[in-house]
């Protein structure tokens, strides 16, 4: 073998061996001294907001993810929402996470879908149910309300310290879905958003420059797909990326109890969008065969 060659000749191949280690130090130095960059060693992390190990089936099903999660209340004396609890990762050592509102359906209150701030943050998010103002806000109330929490997120939460501000997105339940909607329309900075069997009168949303999926229930009464969920995905850009899933025999609450599917590919869309992480393309493209959806589309392959 050339390396026991090496080892075992010393003299001219050794000799030979640190003249070339030399050259090569003295041309590195050459380079920085001219401004030239020297490129990264291959192994270098790739994607700075890559958060975890590498995801797998099983990982974004589970109840908790890698992270360990608490959580702190928001007061409803706040300005622009009606406060709410915040999720958060307790490590720290990875850096900054993205961060995703979620506002609850007309009447509902945070408690409707709580669940979703603690499994989501604990696969590297910062999570923020809100309550808003009034439980018959409409949804372009929501939408700002959602925008407004957002904010408070980065500038004035306990955690700010923790989230990067240019890595935000947006959920929302029914009217609150439809609110989701509105907050990405008014803010297309945001990075992704998921309305959940979303209501809202416009059908129109082809000024969103945000990746959407949209989810909706077969078996909603309040906001039908036909009416609600399939029309907001079709009005979506066709560029976008976007996707629609569809709750095989499921209601209009289906979002308002723990589900699996829900979690599944919420957490998917965010990682993808949200953190860029590329790991998480898998579960969504091509589109998934899974058993609890009636229907998927999506604009594959995402750009």
């Amino acid at each position: 073998m050339q390396s026991s060659s090496i080892t075992s000749r010393g003299g001219r191949r050794t000799r030979h061996s640190t003249l070339s280690r030399l050259a090569g130090l003295a041309t590195a130095l050459t380079l920085i001294a001219t401004g030239v960059a020297i490129a990264p060693a291959a192994s270098a992390q790739q994607n700075p907001h890559e958060r975890g190990p590498a995801p797998t089936e099983s990982s974004i099903e589970a109840l908790r993810g890698p992270f360990s999660v608490a959580d702190t209340r928001v007061s409803s004396l706040v300005s622009g929402f009606g406060g709410g609890t915040i999720y958060y990762p307790t490590d720290t050592s990875q850096g900054t996470f993205g961060a995703i509102a979620v506002s609850p359906g007309y009447t509902g209150t945070q408690s409707t879908i709580s669940w979703l701030g603690p499994r989501i943050a604990s696969q590297g998010f910062v999570v923020f149910t809100i309550d808003t103002n009034t439980t018959i806000d409409q949804p372009d109330s929501r939408g700002r309300q959602l925008l407004a929490a957002l904010d408070y997120l980065v500038e004035d939460s306990r955690v700010r310290d923790r989230i990067d501000s240019n890595r935000l997105g947006v959920m929302g339940h029914s009217m609150g879905g439809g609110g989701s909607l509105a907050a990405a329309q008014d803010r297309p900075a945001l990075q992704a958003a998921i309305p959940m069997t979303g209501w809202h009168l416009s059908k129109n949303w082809s000024r969103v420059q945000v990746p959407t999926m949209v989810i909706g229930a077969e078996n909603d009464l309040i906001a039908s797909v036909r009416t609600h969920s399939i029309p907001f995905y079709e009005s979506l850009p066709s560029s976008l990326d976007k996707a629609y899933l569809e709750l095989d025999g499921a209601s209009h609450f289906a979002p308002n109890i723990s589900n699996t599917t829900i979690a599944k590919y919420s957490i998917s869309w965010l990682k993808r969008f949200i953190d860029d992480d590329t790991r998480y393309e898998q579960f969504l493209c091509p589109a998934p065969t899974d058993r609890e959806i009636s229907e998927y589309r999506d604009t594959c392959p995402h750009s």
